[in-house]
């Protein structure tokens, strides 16, 4: 080792144990995803509002559903069933969704036919299919129960109302946030925190090209795509239904037929089953039909066990609990 080397190095592990004994943040990787932000700010007793509503059977028509019984939170915000159940006892069109993080989405629903929160929440508690109920007798429902009455009038000027309720939901939902995930902490430049295999399966994740869809804050939810690039997944699977036509439902153009907001990847490991009508069980399978349908190509069986890898460093944290 020369000279030069020698100094290079030495100067290189002097910065490092200055930065350690002084405390100083490593600086932010200038990588294409980013970290989950701050949660913005809300009223504390518009939130605490929103969980209790998320939480009553009384949104829906016949009192036998909330938003928590397909949204579990429990169970990351999601339903481990391919398809819920309605209040009717059968099962809705789609797969649901997780809750966490849906406001980093830029639409709401796999067929992005809505952009916020509020008009996802009228559409659910209306839909004859999920919870068919009418805001006539949610107001009343709401509005009678002296708890809520005091509560609403404390947070809101004009008490109970379709538009406080639809806030009050909101506001909760958008503190489902889930940050803190190890890969979170990699992008701010805590590059020790993930395994080898792990940093190989972010590079192997950018090098296929599954960020060319699975990209933005939410690694996901920020565009639509064909479910079917390299085949016809649908007809493959068998069985079509209108849910499957994708946003063709929602604009009536032949270049939307199956086509579906792309979904977020955070906490991807914990949200099975997968895709639009939860026919993929298992992480492992997902990414196989990933491969095979939207890149046109299969890797190697450990560029795909690197992959699935990486992904799992994407669970997040709730309330501090991951």
């Amino acid at each position: 080792m020369n000279t030069l080397t020698t100094y290079r190095s030495c100067r290189v592990l002097c910065l490092m144990l200055f930065a350690c004994c002084t405390g100083i943040a490593a600086a932010p990787l200038d990588e294409p995803l980013k970290p989950v932000p701050d949660m913005p700010r809300q009223d504390p007793e518009r939130v605490e509002l929103g969980r209790r509503l998320f939480h009553d059977p009384r949104l829906s028509v016949n009192n036998s559903l909330s938003c928590a019984s397909c949204h579990q939170l429990d169970k990351n915000g999601a339903d481990s069933r391919a398809l819920s159940l309605g209040f009717d006892g059968l099962p809705v069109a789609v797969n649901t969704p997780t809750v966490f993080n849906a406001s980093l989405n830029f639409r709401q629903f796999w067929d992005g036919r809505v952009e916020t929160l509020e008009e996802q929440s009228n559409v659910v508690i209306t839909s004859p299919h999920e919870m068919g109920n009418d805001w006539n007798t949610v107001v009343q429902r709401i509005a009678g129960d002296p708890d809520y009455q005091r509560s609403f009038g404390a947070a809101y000027p004009d008490a109970v109302t379709k538009a406080n309720i639809q806030n009050a939901l909101t506001s909760f939902e958008r503190t489902l946030l889930t940050p803190g995930s190890r890969f979170d902490q990699y992008l701010q430049g805590n590059t020790d925190i993930l395994t080898l295999d792990e940093k190989y399966g972010y590079q192997r994740f950018k090098d296929y090209g599954c960020i060319a869809c699975h990209q933005g804050v939410n690694i996901g939810g920020n565009m639509y795509q064909k479910f079917g690039v390299f085949g016809d997944y649908i007809a493959d699977r068998g069985h079509p239904t209108e849910a499957d036509q994708g946003r063709f439902n929602v604009t009536a153009d032949e270049a939307d037929r199956a086509v579906f907001k792309v979904p977020s990847l955070r906490n991807v490991a914990l949200t099975a089953p997968y895709f639009h009508d939860g026919s993929a069980p298992t992480l492992e399978r997902a990414v196989d039909v990933m491969f095979q349908y939207q890149l046109g190509r299969m890797p190697s069986e450990e560029d795909k066990a690197l992959i699935i890898e990486f992904l799992k460093t994407l669970t997040g944290h709730w309330e501090g609990q991951p």
